[in-house]
This record gives C-alpha cells, sequence and structure tokens, in this order.
C-alpha cells in the first residue's frame, strides 16, 4: 500500500498512534482516499486546521454522517477544535437541520466529552434572554445580512409571518448570539450545513453573500468547499459553488 508521506504525517497529526482497520480490509480504498483528502486536499490551500474540521464537523451534520462525525470529533480536538465549539455547532444545526437530524450528534459530542473526562454540562454560552431575544436577533441578522433586515420580522403574509418572526427570536436571537463562536464562524458553519444537506440552493446563495458580506469572501469559500468535498462528494459540492459564483456576482 503506498500511502504518501504527507498523508501518514497528516492522519497522525488527526489521530496518534492509530491504525485503522479499513487499512487491513480495504488497502486499495484507504490508500486512494488518504492520499486525496489527507495529501492532496488539506496541502491545496493554506487554510488553518481549526477552521477546516469547524467546517468538517458542519459538513457532516449537514449530511447526516454521524459514524463519521463520531471518528473526526477525535482528529477536530486534536486539530484545536475545542467541545464547546462541538456543541455550538449542534446548537446551531438545529435551527437549519431540525431536531431530527442532530439529535444523535448531540449525544455523539456529549459521549465525546464523557470519553474525554470532560464535565458537563459545559459552561454556558447564551447571552439572551425571554425579553431581549428578538431585539438581540434582529442586530444579527442586521449585522450579517444588512439594514434591509431591520424590518424582517414583521414582514410577509398574514398567516406565514410568525415565521419570520422565529427566525429573528429564535435562529437568530437564541442562537448567533450565542458564546463559543463569533458571526463569521456561524456563517460558515451555516453555509456547510445548507451545501451539505442539498436542496437548499436558494439559502445557500443567500447565506454565501452573507458570509462575503462579513469578511469569508469568495476565495475562502471556495476553500471551504474544496475541503470538504470528501465528505460530501462532488454533486453537491459542485452546486455549492454555483451558489457561490451567483453570491459574488450580486
Amino acid at each position: 500500500m503506498s500511502i504518501s508521506e504527507n498523508a501518514k504525517k497528516y492522519h497522525e497529526r488527526m489521530f496518534p498512534g492509530y491504525d485503522s482497520s479499513l487499512a487491513k480490509t480495504d488497502p486499495e480504498f484507504i490508500e486512494l482516499f488518504d492520499n486525496f483528502t489527507f495529501d492532496e486536499v488539506v496541502n491545496h490551500d493554506d487554510l488553518d486546521d481549526k477552521t477546516r474540521f469547524l467546517a468538517i464537523l458542519a459538513t457532516l451534520l449537514g449530511c447526516q454522517g454521524i459514524d463519521e462525525f463520531k471518528t473526526i470529533l477525535v482528529a477536530a480536538y486534536h486539530m484545536g477544535v475545542t467541545p464547546v465549539e462541538m456543541k455550538e455547532i449542534v446548537y446551531q444545526g438545529t435551527a437549519y437541520l431540525g431536531i431530527g437530524r442532530t439529535f444523535p450528534f448531540l449525544h455523539a459530542v456529549n459521549d465525546f466529552c464523557t470519553n474525554q473526562g470532560i464535565e458537563l454540562p459545559l459552561a454556558g454560552q447564551s447571552t439572551t434572554n425571554s425579553q431581549n431575544r428578538l431585539e438581540k436577533g434582529i442586530q444579527a441578522q442586521v449585522d450579517i445580512f444588512g439594514e434591509s433586515m431591520r424590518d424582517f420580522y414583521q414582514s410577509g403574509p398574514e398567516e406565514s409571518k410568525h415565521i419570520n418572526h422565529w427566525l429573528a427570536d429564535n435562529c437568530f436571537g437564541d442562537y448567533y448570539t450565542r458564546g463559543g463562536l463569533n458571526y463569521q464562524q456561524r456563517e460558515m458553519i451555516t453555509f456547510c450545513f445548507l451545501a451539505a444537506q442539498g436542496g437548499c440552493e436558494l439559502q445557500l446563495t443567500s447565506h454565501a453573500a452573507a458570509n462575503m458580506g462579513i469578511g469569508n469572501d469568495k476565495h475562502f469559500l471556495i476553500q471551504i468547499i474544496s475541503q470538504c468535498l470528501p465528505y460530501i462528494g462532488y454533486p453537491r459540492s459542485l452546486n455549492a459553488l454555483r451558489c457561490v459564483n451567483e453570491a459574488a456576482k450580486q
């Protein structure tokens, strides 16, 4: 089996001292995957490891890759992703994926923390309460999407305008205002959720534009897509790239 030295070194940083059982049962596959993912892909750009693994965890959550998510938690931890950041990815993922899809991932992070001897619950990260969550959520929307979002929470047809209200007080007021991750990181993981689950191209284009508006430029988003491609494949990666290009035109 001819795995490159670069791939071996990166894999060792991710999983110190670990020998994959698949290297014995599927050596040809491991050679192909490791050389591509842990050499060609990671050495394609200068994205820092922590950002790379924040994106990969969010992508695995978006595509429902629970077994790989559990494995990558270990690598992410070795690359500097904290338990608080792991939790915040899953918490915010609930706003974009729903509890039906985030539930097992929350347990996966809890199990990881327990196995690492990390006491639960972790330090609280909430910065809002029932009195100010709407106000703070509106401000988060404005900070990220622009002043046009100031009154968005009360827009739309009467029978459905409550959903825009919930976007402000719940999606943004409850989640985006939390500690642990900043706006740029939160918009980046949201981009990953949407890209990985597919079928959300309208929202993906909107959030690609939002990313660009707060400093995650086109080049950065293409780096994120590139690093996540081995985990979600080419079709959804190419869809994400098209959405980034459309957002850049805007």
